[in-house]
């Protein structure tokens, strides 16, 4: 019997311990989220620490108190430990971060790809924007908007004379708003350009690539069925010439259509010297949804005003419908 009272005491007093411990816990002065696929929480801010628990991207964590660049967090779970304030997203930024995402998911891909090398995934197009997270290799994208911004300059002592008397010349380079689909789902945010690439379907980057032409986007207008019975994608790609950073989306576009006789692709219409913007907006016409009719966004060169060029596709011909004219829309002849 005395045994029995005394297991019956000792589990009491862990009882008891269990319960002051789980009602006197220190109240959080705030909340953060974590901003990485991983987050380490470490024993202590020494440099000998031990790892005592991970958080996953998007987890709410209670801030217990800070001490220079580290913060004491506390999981749902109730374990607390250190981490870097590099590695947590404030509740604005993770609001934010939300409603990017709704908007994104409703935008229409212009491109898509993926990620080249580890990426830093920004809330706002710029390199000193708030960081969500960073994306690893591979990871596949869907671009829908470009922004051109300058490239920051980074001054070194002597170099202002070394480039006296000369103009200066800003750089400027690409950020794309992007739909990530990583391994923790959905998410979107900005990139610098150069750290990803597109997987342009075969044969387009060939065709391009001899025409001098950089793609940055590509929409697949129709299909049609050969006499074998395979089918063909038939396509509008839309480029620039040179280098990143320039204040057109796009310069030129052009249509490749599939040759039945020759079994191969073939420019079906070519138009330069225009600064369009994205999106491109494709919309299939006729019955049988077999002629696009394609929309976008542009600014003419000449008078720099903003305008909007739609054009028609029946069968491997494309024309331009000119604004007021009926005839425009109708088939061209056979």
């Amino acid at each position: 019997m005395r045994k029995i009272l005394l297991g019956f005491a000792v589990l009491l007093v862990i009882g008891a311990g269990v319960y002051m411990r789980s009602h006197s816990r220190k109240p959080p002065v705030e909340v953060a989220y974590a901003g990485n696929r991983q987050v380490t929480l470490y024993s202590t801010t020494a440099q000998v620490r031990e790892p005592i628990a991970v958080a996953n991207f998007g987890d709410r964590l209670e801030v217990l108190q800070r001490f220079q660049d580290q913060v004491n967090v506390r999981t749902p779970h109730g374990v607390a430990g250190w981490v870097s304030e590099r590695e947590l997203l404030s509740p604005d930024v993770w609001l934010r971060a939300k409603d990017l995402e709704a908007r994104a998911a409703g935008m229409s891909i212009e491109a898509r790809g993926h990620t080249k090398v580890l990426t830093n995934l920004h809330l706002e197009p710029g390199r000193d924007t708030p960081r969500l997270r960073q994306l690893p290799k591979a990871v596949p994208l869907d671009f829908l908007l470009r922004e051109p911004l300058p490239v920051p300059v980074a001054h070194t002592p002597g170099a202002d004379e070394d480039n006296a008397g000369e103009p200066a010349q800003e750089r400027r380079e690409d950020w794309w708003l992007v739909r990530a689909r990583a391994d923790t789902g959905a998410l979107s945010g900005w990139i610098l350009g150069r750290f990803a690439e597109l997987d342009v379907p075969a044969p387009l980057p060939d065709y391009t690539s001899s025409a001098g032409m950089r793609i940055v986007g590509w929409f697949e207008l129709n299909h049609v069925t050969d006499a074998s019975g395979a089918a063909h994608a038939q396509y509008l790609v839309v480029g620039a010439h040179g280098p990143e950073g320039q204040p057109c989306d796009f310069t030129s576009q052009r249509v490749y259509t599939w040759g039945a006789k020759r079994q191969r692709y073939e420019t079906a219409f070519v138009e330069s010297k225009l600064c369009g913007r994205l999106p491109v907006k494709v919309l299939q016409t006729g019955a049988a949804k077999g002629s696009p009719e394609v929309t976008f966004a542009f600014t003419d060169i000449a008078s720099g005003r903003p305008e909007e060029r739609t054009y028609h596709m029946y069968q491997t011909v494309v024309r331009r419908v000119r604004e007021g004219s009926a005839s425009a829309r109708k088939k061209p002849p056979r």
